[in-house]
């Protein structure tokens, strides 16, 4: 059964996840991000949370979690910096789901 939440970043952006239970692995680079996201796909994880800076940088690696329905890997800003990665993805999964964009409507 899969039931567990993961979250994959630097120290300084995910330590705040653990103290709310969440599994916090250390990732700063892609080399290091990408194995961490198929390792923690064949566990019990319903959820992976992705640095939006690590997970711009392994868009192949995303794309093969997509096609299967758990772990849902989920990228997310962590800084004042955010590219805006994280929400396009969002948006492009909710409008292939529901066929239009209910987001931003444009």
């Amino acid at each position: 059964m899969r039931n567990k939440i993961a979250v994959i970043g630097d120290k300084d952006s995910v330590l705040a996840f653990k103290a709310v239970g969440v599994e916090v692995f250390d990732a700063t680079t892609a080399e290091q991000a990408q194995p961490l996201i198929k390792k923690l796909s064949q566990g019990d994880y319903a959820v992976i949370f992705i640095a939006e800076n690590l997970a711009e940088q392994i868009p192949d690696t995303l794309a093969k979690a997509k096609l299967k329905p758990f772990p849902a890997v989920v990228p997310i800003p962590t800084g004042a910096n955010s590219s805006g990665f994280g929400m396009q993805g969002i948006k492009a999964d909710v409008e292939k789901a529901i066929g239009v964009d209910i987001l931003f409507n444009k």
